[in-house]
């Protein structure tokens, strides 16, 4: 597979490559010609996220964690 870093680029190419929406096609026509099309993937499915905690359990998970931190240095 052929590999384009988008820094090698000049801005405003690589702004509409990075700003194309899911699904949009680009046109690369030399001489009036086309000579390639690129399709923007859609976006990725989100991977099992963990489940939502509450503030205040991720508070105690923090704290607790730290205690032990503590602890063990001392």
């Amino acid at each position: 597979m052929a590999r384009l870093d988008l820094d090698d680029l000049p801005p405003r190419i690589a702004a509409v490559l990075t700003d194309l929406p899911a699904g949009e096609e680009l046109l690369l026509v030399q001489h009036g010609a086309v000579v390639g099309r690129l399709i923007a993937p859609d976006a990725p499915e989100p991977e099992d996220a963990e489940p939502e905690i509450e503030p205040d359990q991720k508070l105690r998970e923090v704290f607790e964690h730290f205690r032990a931190s503590i602890e063990d240095e001392f």
